[in-house]
């Protein structure tokens, strides 16, 4: 990731704790007034909100960080850590909110001027799904995994807030105040699905699990640029450290070639593909030498040492680049 996006990803960062320690003390103050366990439900949102922005942050400020001697693959990982305790806390926080309204169903608790809460609740709930929009796309255009959580929950947290003024508007027609329990145990439900929701690919890149749609577009890339120098890409694997790519395959050449020959046409796969994809990438290429076998898939039809006429080229795609073998008819 360039240095100037890492910059504006603090930035943006920074601002979104900001605005969500103010919008913390709002959702309060409205449940002070109204003693409701649903505008409840969105006041401690909020405090997981500030929370896990700031490890959040925490996390963009780490990964900004360059390589050293104890760290040689940066600090991207940190990433994930982040916004795997970020999932955690959200999840934890709809566990709460399900308990105390479990509790207040059973024990009620008298509540007033919910059409003051409902205005204030409305208002954060507007700010929160505008900046998590914003922040999710940026998140998503430059590959950084903090964002993105936070861009979701941000949104989340619109979304159930809606859901909440329909809730409480409800009530306030009704007059059926045990609906307001009834109204936090489904968003603390859907809160719940969230924290999960991001802790999943979390956890996905601490265990370095394959990410089968970033193989797919190296696959794509190499498939739309190859060269009949390159005769077979295998092996391939993809290891995420943020929003950094460390990539390992291994490309076969042709068997004669010296090793700056050989090195000059590895630079290339390497600067087609950073030119390609917005992340950085780091490439780990090992070079295999071509066998007999090979000549039926080689199109390099200058060969002085062809040992069988050219038949067909096997497609690069997800499937083919993952297999560890070279491939043969």
């Amino acid at each position: 990731m360039r240095k100037e996006d890492q910059q504006q990803n603090i930035r943006v960062q920074l601002i979104i704790v900001s605005v969500g320690l103010l919008l913390m003390g709002g959702k309060f103050v409205a449940y002070l007034i109204t003693h409701s366990n649903a505008i409840l439900t969105d006041a401690l949102e909020s405090i997981v909100n500030v929370v896990a922005g700031a490890f959040s942050l925490y996390g963009l400020i780490l990964t900004a960080k360059p390589k050293d001697e104890n760290h040689p693959y940066g600090h991207g990982k940190i990433e994930f850590i982040s916004a795997s305790i970020e999932g955690g806390l959200i999840a934890a926080a709809g566990l709460l909110i399900i308990s105390k309204s479990i509790y207040n169903l059973i024990l009620p608790q008298p509540i007033t001027n919910l059409d003051i809460g409902l205005y204030i609740t409305a208002a954060a709930g507007a700010v929160n799904f505008s900046m998590g929009y914003f922040t999710a796309q940026r998140g998503k255009h430059i590959g950084s995994l903090p964002l993105q959580a936070s861009g979701k929950h941000l949104m989340s947290d619109g979304w159930s807030t809606l859901g909440l003024i329909v809730g409480l508007g409800l009530i306030l027609l009704t007059q059926w105040w045990w609906l307001d329990s009834v109204v936090a145990i489904l968003f603390g439900g859907i809160i719940l699905y969230t924290g999960y929701q991001i802790i999943r690919p979390s956890v996905a890149g601490i265990m370095d699990e394959a990410d089968y749609e970033v193989l797919e577009k190296m696959a794509s890339i190499l498939e739309k640029n190859r060269k009949p120098d390159w005769i077979d890409v295998h092996n391939m694997r993809v290891i995420k450290y943020g929003a950094t790519l460390h990539i390992d395959c291994h490309v076969t050449l042709p068997w004669y070639y010296e090793v700056k020959k050989a090195h000059d046409e590895i630079e290339e796969i390497d600067r087609l593909i950073n030119q390609n994809v917005r992340a950085r990438v780091e490439f780990f290429i090992h070079v295999d030498p071509c066998l007999p076998k090979s000549c039926p898939l080689c199109q390099k039809m200058d060969c002085a040492v062809r040992q069988a006429p050219f038949q067909t080229l096997i497609p690069w795609s997800l499937d083919t680049i993952m297999q560890n073998k070279k491939h043969t008819l």
